[in-house]
């Protein structure tokens, strides 16, 4: 980095998909954005399995067509067995815009996202972090420079000043952890994983080739991945209990081996292979989220914000709708189109609303598990702090009769949150009796397509951009998106407002 450089209009901290998206979006609109990454890509990173809804994003940034030339595993969705149910999910058997997703290998899906930032205008600096963090003397909320530095070097430092600096800087969360200290984790998804590589193994046949493999055990749950260089990434997850409890006379070999022989679909798919020599990988504390994703002079997005247990692959979803609505709320606010204060009110209900999402999703899907004294038993409990009720309702009231209703309760507590896990649940165990037996799926398609219409429509809610504010109807704090014919937030008039009201 060329220390001359004393000045970003937009600093973004870290390289990863939040910020390498968020980065790539601005610069597309005309704002001058400088992105710092304190590794050097590629870099391995976990979380391979994708969501369709990246589709969207990737065409938003225009990286879509690298991505697709890059050869990464197709994934047509995934083969699950949750206690004693069992069902493949094909993203193409329902309505939606996306019928697949990929199984990337992130160290090359990483790298091809922050080099297409830069191919955007993005300046891009790597192997250079940030040591500190310095506020408006007249404001100490406002974060208005950092002080640089190259890794490795620990004498050689620079300041740069900036108008919005971005928090992209992952797990770590420099803002969150380091000054805000306002991250909060997640009692039911304190969770355990151990994962390793396996080459060799079998992929599923046919129709079901590239799909990820989503297995309950007692103790957790087991992910196995295809990838395109022909390894299998195979993880087990389980609370940190059990851990505890297992580490006290095992190794991790034994419990990682253990815990794998205990399904048989895993067990067969790696029969034929053989782990990579490599050592076995851990990370603990999988779910949190900080009281305040936004503020004058910063937004927090990514895993820099908020994190989910993987079971749903949302890390990479998060990390690019959180990017999109800041690119959107930033590029409007130095427009003159907002507030700053009405910037940061727009990202934070709607990230905010989408977390909650995926949360409640994340909890009524363990729901599904019967045993007490389990991981899934203790998932179901959300906390007042975890939803706390009035953003909860706001979460949850838009999406579709059902929920609606909870605008007529006048608690935003225990009611509000039994209801929503309630209608979850139910609207979970309609899609997945939909798929399970494929005949019958045919016959609903052709006999009752509001039904299969109106199921589609609330998971697109839940897990896609059909959720954004992209409409007058749904807009957040009185704004929309609109992607034409430039990224903005655009304000709903009387006229509107007025009408949804009718």
């Amino acid at each position: 980095m060329n220390q001359s450089d004393h000045h970003a209009q937009i600093l973004v901290v870290g390289g990863g998909p939040a910020g390498s998206t968020a980065a790539a979006l601005l610069a597309r609109e005309g704002f001058g954005v400088t992105v710092v990454e304190r590794e050097m890509f590629p870099r391995y990173h976990i979380g391979e399995s994708l969501l369709p809804s990246i589709l969207e994003f990737l065409d938003l940034s225009g990286a879509r067509p690298k991505v697709e030339a890059h050869g990464f595993q197709r994934k047509p969705g995934g083969h699950i067995e949750w206690g004693s149910q069992q069902w493949d999910l094909y993203f193409n058997e329902l309505a939606g815009k996306h019928t697949y997703s990929f199984q990337v290998i992130r160290s090359e899906f990483d790298k091809l996202l922050l080099d297409h930032a830069e191919s955007q205008g993005a300046k891009v600096f790597q192997g250079v972090e940030v040591r500190r963090i310095h506020f408006d003397p007249c404001n100490p909320e406002k974060p208005v420079a950092a002080t640089l530095g190259r890794v490795g070097e620990a004498e050689k430092t620079w300041d740069i000043s900036f108008d919005i600096v971005v928090d992209a800087s992952g797990r770590n969360g420099i803002l969150a952890s380091k000054y805000l200290r306002n991250r909060h984790y997640h009692e039911a998804f304190k969770n355990v994983a151990i994962w390793g590589y396996w080459k060799n193994a079998r992929q599923f046949p046919g129709p079901k080739e590239g799909a990820i493999a989503t297995v309950s055990i007692p103790e957790g749950w087991i992910w196995a991945i295809p990838l395109h260089d022909g390894t299998m990434s195979v993880g087990v997850v389980m609370h940190k209990t059990f851990f505890k409890e297992k580490r006290s006379n095992r190794s991790l070999e034994e419990i990682y081996s253990e815990c794998i022989a205990q399904n048989v679909t895993v067990s067969e798919l790696l029969a034929p292979g053989e782990r990579l020599p490599q050592e076995l990988r851990l990370e603990t504390d999988y779910s949190y989220a900080s009281s305040k994703f936004t503020g004058l002079g910063y937004f927090m997005i990514g895993d820099a914000a908020c994190f989910l247990d993987p079971l749903l692959s949302t890390g990479v979803h998060l990390a690019m709708l959180s990017a999109t609505l800041s690119a959107v709320s930033i590029s409007s606010m130095f427009r003159g189109e907002i507030t700053p204060e009405e910037a940061s009110l727009f990202f934070e209900d709607s990230y905010r609303c989408a977390y909650l999402r995926l949360l409640v999703f994340l909890s009524a899907f363990y729901k599904l598990y019967d045993g007490k004294e389990s991981i899934f038993w203790m998932a179901q409990k959300l906390s007042q702090h975890d939803t706390p009720g009035a953003t909860l309702k706001s979460a949850f009231t838009k999406l579709v009769s059902g929920i609606e209703d909870l605008k007529d309760f006048q608690d935003g507590g225990d009611t509000t949150r039994r209801v929503v896990l309630e209608e979850m649940s139910n609207r979970i165990q309609e899609n997945l009796s939909l798929r399970k037996d494929k005949e019958a799926l045919l016959e609903v398609i052709e006999q009752d397509g509001k039904k299969i219409h109106d199921n589609h429509s609330f998971f697109g809610r839940v897990e896609g951009l059909d959720g954004l504010a992209l409409s007058p109807e749904n807009a957040v704090q009185g704004f929309y998106i609109s992607t034409q014919p430039r990224l903005r937030l655009v304000r709903v008039t009387a006229q509107a407002a007025a009408a949804q009201v009718v």
